[in-house]
């Protein structure tokens, strides 16, 4: 593959790669080395890429692999001092703040298909499932979300 060609494909691939890691690590600046370090050893590791027509796949794992690592290399502690008193208030609810009520191995799939538009043969190849386990995943993430909405209608119901 030319370089042209793999710059090309990234590009085309950008805006996926960069709401999987989103969702994944939750923090912009993880994010963006997070999506150099995949780009880099995409490019590194090309020669290991049987079919040119399985690249967004491959990348898709590539990058949630180099998210993983991350979150496995950073062991973050928060302070009590860095915690705001109070969270932030809103009249809605937004779709970010329920994606973070999903447990990752529940998220993943859930933005591969609805965000990214992925079908559920895709979204297993790339996290190395069958399909129903991606099938089953997707149901209880929309589960837990609904049951997450309801809660969320019945406090707002009651604090008007």
């Amino acid at each position: 593959m030319t370089k042209e060609r793999f710059m090309e494909q990234i590009d085309a691939l950008q805006g996926r790669l960069y709401r999987i890691a989103l969702s994944i690590l939750r923090n912009n600046a993880d994010v963006q080395d997070a999506l150099q370090e995949t780009v880099l050893k995409a490019w590194e590791k090309q020669y290991t890429l049987r079919n040119e027509a399985y690249f967004g796949t491959w990348v898709t794992r590539i990058a949630i692999n180099v998210c993983k690592q991350t979150l496995r290399q950073q062991k973050r502690v928060v302070l009590m001092e860095e915690l705001p008193e109070t969270p932030a208030t809103s009249d809605g609810i937004t779709l970010k703040m329920l994606m973070e009520c999903l447990p990752e191995k529940l998220r993943i799939p859930f933005v591969l298909q609805y965000a990214e538009g992925m079908d559920t043969a895709e979204v297993a190849d790339t996290l190395h499932l069958t399909q129903s386990a991606v099938r089953s995943r997707i149901h209880r993430a929309k589960l837990i979300l609904r049951k997450e909405l309801a809660h969320h209608d019945e406090e707002t119901m009651a604090s008007r």
